[in-house]
């Protein structure tokens, strides 16, 4: 059995789409109110149980807000309690009090995480639509680690930010953070093809997120960039050294979309990952893990082999992989090159030429028929 077949590392449930942030990028298109819908806490417990049977290490629970559910509480204690390491997400807002932080951490919380977007107000605040957010953040982090709970940055890292991550370093330093977790914009929910930078621009992040990981106290590690792998394992064969930061634990641990990750949505829909977002069955209907195991998008997404473009005549595409959510939210394809790795395989020059040329006519009769109503 291939590494990961059996179980996932990683599971996100997405508790609710309820929030009170307006954010510029939002993958959840998130509102204030709510959705009747929701999994309810006996149906959330079971999603949990589930998790634990199959020794799931690690449960994130995500949003929207999830401290907008008045059984938050309850769900964290109930997953510690079967033996997962429980995580939080929780939006920067004032229902994240001194109190409720108090009570996540007697309930067995591991970590806590929020955004912060850029290393001041301003702009971070413009891109979460509410004033504030940024103070909240740092107030949130402050009490999260005085309760003894560890405490992560997560950065959405878009064509607009991209240049800010010496800065946003900083922040995460003395915020005492253990863990920066930088996600690299995918064109989904209110998040635009503009949004995105140039693979160049990207190739030169990641370079600087290595440099980064390797005098930095804290670790990094990257979503919707999968190639940070790439740019670890050419360091390393260049210099003999490299910080392992950021592919949990070890650099040859391909983490991805579907591959060691599960999404569950709000509604109990099963998805390869919040960015990729192809329902492939309901926990209402069906086990949690036996959909991660049988369903044929989790399997095609395990089989490296099935990757196309450049992606799939690249030496480290079983290291890699290439993100699948962003392939697929760019050219509709499950298994196409990932548009922002700057890489070109040894051999795959005039293929790429070609390949891209497809690209840019594409994305020219998208954004035509976006212009056009």
């Amino acid at each position: 059995m291939a590494k990961f077949d059996d179980h996932p590392f990683i599971a996100i449930w997405e508790t609710t789409q309820a929030c009170d942030l307006v954010c510029q990028h939002c993958r959840a298109c998130a509102k204030p109110a709510r959705d009747p819908s929701e999994l309810d806490t006996a149906e959330g417990k079971r999603v949990l149980d589930s998790l634990a049977a199959a020794h799931v290490p690690l449960v994130i629970l995500t949003g929207g807000d999830p401290a907008k559910r008045p059984d938050l509480l309850e769900l964290v204690a109930h997953g510690r309690s079967r033996g997962l390491i429980m995580g939080l997400t929780p939006s920067a807002t004032p229902l994240v009090t001194p109190t409720l932080i108090g009570e996540l951490a007697q309930a067995g919380l591991a970590r806590l995480a929020v955004s912060v977007d850029a290393p001041g107000a301003a702009i971070h605040d413009a891109f979460r639509g509410v004033a504030g957010s940024f103070d909240m953040s740092l107030r949130i982090l402050r009490d999260a680690k005085a309760a003894g709970i560890g405490t992560q940055i997560n950065t959405s890292i878009h064509a607009k930010n991209i240049h800010i991550l010496k800065e946003m370093a900083a922040v995460v330093r003395d915020a005492g953070c253990l863990l920066w977790s930088v996600f690299f914009v995918v064109p989904t929910g209110r998040a635009g093809l503009s949004m995105m930078p140039s693979p160049s621009a990207v190739e030169s992040a990641l370079e600087e997120l290595a440099a980064i990981a390797e005098h930095e106290p804290f670790a990094v590690k990257t979503t919707a960039a999968p190639h940070y792998r790439r740019v670890l394992a050419e360091k390393k064969r260049a210099s003999g050294v490299a910080a392992e930061h950021g592919t949990h634990g070890k650099q040859g641990v391909r983490v991805n979309d579907g591959r060691g990750f599960l999404f569950v949505t709000h509604r109990g829909e099963v998805f390869p990952s919040g960015f990729l977002p192809i329902p492939c069955g309901n926990v209402r209907e069906r086990d949690v893990i036996e959909i991660y195991r049988t369903s044929p998008v989790f399997l095609e997404l395990r089989d490296a082999e099935r990757l196309q473009g450049k992606c799939g005549a690249c030496e480290y595409k079983q290291l890699c992989g290439g993100s699948r959510a962003r392939a697929y939210a760019v050219s509709g394809a499950l298994h196409d090159w990932d548009g922002l790795c700057a890489y070109v395989p040894p051999g795959y020059e005039a293929e790429f030429e070609r390949d891209q040329r497809q690209r840019e006519e594409q994305l020219g009769r998208v954004q035509l028929a976006v212009v056009n109503g």
